[in-house]
């Protein structure tokens, strides 16, 4: 195997420039948009994959996905509420991993990113799932470990997918029963047990 020429060094380099381009333009739309995105939740479990999605492409700006499945809970039903968040959160975390992958060279190899990079290199997708069921900011961080080490896509999405769903899952059920009981609470009535 031959050294890559000049050539196709520029143009990996411009690819990764490009990459990165578009993950900072997508984020910054994102946050510039986020105001005008509170109503989508009325188009049911679309609107639910659609806030979900744009709540974790993002990974300069927070945004709160996990508030969408809980309150979206206990107005639809919580698996499908599971399913669609879950679904919307890993195809908006392909952000992190395209900027893992395009700019890895641009991402500050901090201690943290240390400690994903040897968890990840040790346990794989095991590890994209643990870390996606885990309410934590860190996940942007284990995606773009995982684009930097050239994990296959399909497999840190379908971690990614499991992880996030399990999570949105445990989020829209404690979101449809404790709305419930506090629904409830106020009007007088006696709480469930």
């Amino acid at each position: 195997m031959s050294a890559p020429s000049e050539l196709e060094r520029w143009q990996l380099h411009l690819v990764r420039l490009a990459g990165l381009v578009l993950v900072v333009a997508f984020s910054g739309a994102i946050y510039y948009f986020a105001g005008r995105v509170e109503n989508i939740e009325i188009y049911g479990y679309p609107g639910v994959f659609l806030l979900s999605l744009l709540a974790n492409a993002t990974i300069i700006f927070p945004a709160p996905s996990v508030a969408v499945a809980f309150a979206m809970g206990n107005v639809l039903n919580p698996f499908g509420v599971a399913l669609a968040a879950g679904a919307g959160a890993a195809l908006g975390e392909l952000t992190g991993y395209l900027a893992g992958y395009t700019g890895q060279a641009l991402i500050p190899h901090n201690e943290a990113y240390i400690r994903l990079e040897r968890i990840t290199q040790r346990h794989g997708g095991w590890a994209i799932l643990v870390l996606a069921m885990i309410p934590n900011p860190a996940f942007d961080i284990a995606g773009a470990v995982a684009g930097a080490m050239r994990m296959p896509v399909l497999t840190f999405l379908l971690f990614a997918f499991v992880g996030k769903t399990l999570k949105m899952l445990v989020t829209a059920l404690a979101g449809a029963y404790s709305l419930d009981w506090l629904t409830t609470f106020t009007s007088g009535a006696t709480p469930p047990p």
